[in-house]
């Protein structure tokens, strides 16, 4: 009977962690306002070491439109200008020799399309990785039959995993329906 709250146990912490990849992509695409978090998956040489932006710098958001980058050493600037102007964000940074100012421009109709398209292929992960957590715990349960376990609590184990992928499929659909939300706004 352990055995199979173990495995109940590891399905769950599976799919809440579908779910945060799945939160955490929605986070990188962005939605028309300017978010420090537009920039975390960018990395800088710091002296010799791929670095997050944000281990460097501090981001700030003046204003909706806009985002500004105060490296702590100022030899970073030109380094941080490279990578922002080098990754696929499409942002012109404009460095004043102290600061890096991003213009966040408005989002076309199209290209807003295009990023609710790009967050349903992230949520259509988000749901295959939860069904697939969902048929590798009930692989493992079924190998339990063989061993020692009943039929009947092999069952209820069942019932019980579709009953969690039924709620975090909910919840990645909830996630998507936000995020389309806040990306179709104007």
């Amino acid at each position: 009977m352990e055995e199979l709250e173990l495995y109940l146990e590891e399905a769950q912490d599976h799919m809440e962690k579908s779910i945060q990849h799945v939160a955490h992509a929605f986070a990188k695409i962005r939605a028309g306002r300017a978010m420090p978090n537009m920039l975390d998956g960018l990395m800088v040489d710091y002296y010799g070491n791929p670095s997050p932006i944000s281990q460097i710098a501090s981001i700030n958001t003046p204003d909706a439109r806009s985002l500004a980058i105060k490296p702590w050493e100022k030899n970073m600037l030109p380094l941080i200008e490279k990578a922002i102007i080098n990754s696929d964000l499409g942002l012109n940074p404009q460095n004043d020799g102290e600061i890096i100012r991003l213009n966040i421009p408005p989002l076309t109709e199209q290209r807003r399309k295009d990023l609710v398209k790009q967050s349903k292929n992230e949520a259509e992960l988000g749901r295959v990785s939860i069904r697939n957590v969902r048929k590798d715990t009930n692989d493992q349960l079924r190998k339990l039959l063989k061993e020692h376990v009943s039929e009947d609590e092999v069952k209820r184990a069942e019932a019980k995993v579709q009953e969690f992928t039924d709620d975090y499929i909910k919840k990645i659909e909830t996630l998507l329906e936000k995020k389309e939300a806040e990306i179709m706004t104007v």
